[in-house]
């Protein structure tokens, strides 16, 4: 079964660690307790909006672009292939600027 924190939790600690920032940078940057990030980016919490926003703020990271990888990881997951209605070259400075390179 597909659970939305984890997706949530893994997008959010694949930017950070592509961006080479700790735990500790980014709970700071974002005013969240370092272990509510953690259990956050281990799928154990439920990041609120408010705080999601706070989170993707502090990685410099649009919170469309992580909803849209989550939303991708979680089709994949369910076997539903959604064709990709946004730009490529849009895509890729959206991912360059956020450090998502290479993420599909």
């Amino acid at each position: 079964m597909v659970l939305l924190r984890r997706e949530i939790g893994d997008v959010l600690r694949g930017a950070r660690q592509r961006q080479g920032r700790t735990l500790r940078e980014v709970s700071s940057s974002a005013r969240v307790s370092l272990g509510y990030l953690s259990e956050v980016e281990r799928g154990q919490k439920e990041a609120s909006s408010e705080l999601l926003a706070s989170i993707c703020t502090a990685l410099d990271v649009p919170m469309s672009v992580v909803l849209r990888q989550v939303s991708d990881r979680v089709a994949l997951a369910e076997g539903v292939h959604v064709p990709d209605t946004v730009p490529d070259e849009f895509t890729h400075a959206v991912r360059r600027k956020s450090g998502l390179v290479g993420v599909a």
